[in-house]
C-alpha cells in the first residue's frame, strides 16, 4: 500500500487535540446517508448492508457529502450493527422500520456468539477506510467508529430499536453477571475493531453510545463507564505496541448528561453532547477538564427558515465559545432535512471568527 496523501485540512484534529484551528471545524453525524438525493438514487441499486460490506460502495457513499459540502471531516459509511453480524447474529435493514435482528440474544443462546475471528470478518470496513483515505486525497480527515458495548447489547437483546430497552435492562437487574460477561466480550471486540480501523487509515474514532439516555447514573457507572474506559486505554496501548500514531477519540453518549464530568475522566479527547443540553451547562460541568466538546444543534433546527437557523448557530457557537469546540448536530441528521439548510449551517460556522 502506498503512503496516504498529506492532510490539507486538519482543523478538526487540531480542535480535538485542544489546539486553535483557523476556523471552527464542522461535520454532521449521518452526513453520508439518506437525506442526500444522490444516496437515495444509489440505494435503488444496492441494499444497505451490501454498501457497508463492499469497500468500493462504502467509499463512494462516504465521499458524497464531501463532494457536495465544505465539511471538515468524512466518516466511513458503515453501521454499528456490523459487530453483532460478525459475532454470528443476523441483522437486516428493513425499510420504514430500521435494523431488525430476527433472532435476538437470549440467556439460552448467548453462548452461541462467535468472538473468534470476529474482527477478521470486519476486514471490509478496514478496506473501505484505506480506499477512502486515498480517494479523499487529503482533503479532510476520516472518522472510523463503533457502537458502545451497552448500545450494541441493547439492539442484540431487543432485536432492534426500542423505546424502553426493558428486555436489555432486565439483564442488568436480574442477570448482572451475564450482562457483564456480554459487555466484556463486546468491549474486547470493539477494541480490536477500532485498532484495525486505525491500521487501515482512520485518523479519528468515535464511540456511539446512542442508548445511554435509557439508563440512570448508577447503572451507567456500573455497566458502561468501566468498559468505555477500558476501550480508550486499551486502544491507546495497542496502538503503541503496533507503533501506530495515536488518534483522537470521541465519546458520544446520547442523553448521558447525568454523568458528563465522569465521562470527561475516561481519557477521550472529545465528548459529544446532544441537543438537550445548554452550552453554558456543558462548559460549567466540564470546567477544568481537559476535553473538547462536540455538538449540539437540534437536528430539527435545520427545518427553520434560513435567518432563524443562522441566529441559532451564532447563539450556540457564542455560548460554547471558540476554544476546544467541534460543531455538529446533537444527533444524526434526519432523512427529510433540507439539503440547503445544511449548506447554510456549514457556511455560517465557517464565517464565524474565533
Amino acid at each position: 500500500m502506498s503512503a496516504f496523501p498529506n492532510l490539507k485540512n486538519d482543523r478538526l484534529l487540531r480542535a480535538a487535540r485542544g489546539e486553535v484551528p483557523d476556523k471552527l471545524p464542522i461535520w454532521v453525524m449521518r452526513q453520508a446517508g439518506r437525506y442526500l438525493p444522490e444516496f437515495m438514487e444509489f440505494r435503488k441499486d444496492h441494499s444497505f448492508f451490501e454498501i457497508c460490506q463492499t469497500p468500493q460502495l462504502a467509499c463512494e457513499v462516504t465521499l458524497m457529502p464531501i463532494r457536495r459540502y465544505d465539511l471538515d471531516a468524512a466518516i466511513i459509511f458503515s453501521d454499528i450493527l456490523v459487530i453483532p453480524q460478525a459475532l454470528g447474529m443476523v441483522v437486516e435493514m428493513k425499510a420504514g422500520i430500521g435494523p431488525v435482528l430476527p433472532e435476538p440474544l437470549t440467556l439460552e443462546n448467548f453462548h452461541e456468539l462467535n468472538k473468534t475471528g470476529a474482527v477478521d470478518r470486519l476486514k471490509y470496513v478496514g478496506e473501505a477506510i484505506t480506499l477512502t483515505r486515498h480517494k479523499l486525497e487529503g482533503k479532510v480527515p476520516l472518522f472510523g467508529f463503533s457502537g458502545a458495548p451497552w448500545t450494541l447489547m441493547g439492539y442484540m437483546i431487543e432485536g432492534g430499536g426500542s423505546k424502553t430497552l426493558s428486555k436489555a435492562k432486565k439483564w442488568l437487574y436480574a442477570h448482572p453477571k451475564i450482562a457483564h460477561k456480554l459487555l466484556e466480550l463486546l468491549t474486547e471486540v470493539i477494541i480490536d475493531y477500532l485498532v484495525m480501523q486505525v491500521e487501515a487509515g482512520a485518523q479519528i474514532l468515535q464511540i456511539f453510545d446512542s442508548n445511554a439516555d435509557l439508563l440512570n447514573k448508577e447503572l451507567y457507572t456500573k455497566f458502561c463507564l468501566p468498559y468505555l474506559k477500558k476501550i480508550r486505554d486499551s486502544v491507546r496501548l495497542k496502538l503503541d505496541v503496533k507503533k501506530l500514531e495515536q488518534v483522537p477519540m470521541v465519546l458520544f453518549a446520547k442523553g448521558a448528561h447525568y454523568c458528563l464530568p465522569e465521562q470527561a475522566d475516561l481519557g477521550y479527547e472529545v465528548l459529544g453532547v446532544d441537543w438537550t443540553l445548554e452550552p453554558q451547562v456543558v462548559r460549567t460541568l466540564l470546567k477544568g477538564k481537559n476535553v473538547t466538546v462536540q455538538g449540539n444543534l437540534d437536528p430539527c433546527a435545520l427545518y427553520a427558515p434560513k435567518e432563524e437557523l443562522i441566529r441559532l448557530v451564532h447563539k450556540m457557537v457564542e455560548e460554547f465559545g471558540g476554544q476546544r469546540y467541534i460543531v455538529n448536530l446533537g444527533h444524526g441528521i434526519y432523512p427529510d432535512a433540507p439539503i440547503e439548510s445544511l449548506q447554510t449551517f456549514i457556511e455560517t460556522v465557517h464565517n464565524i471568527r474565533i
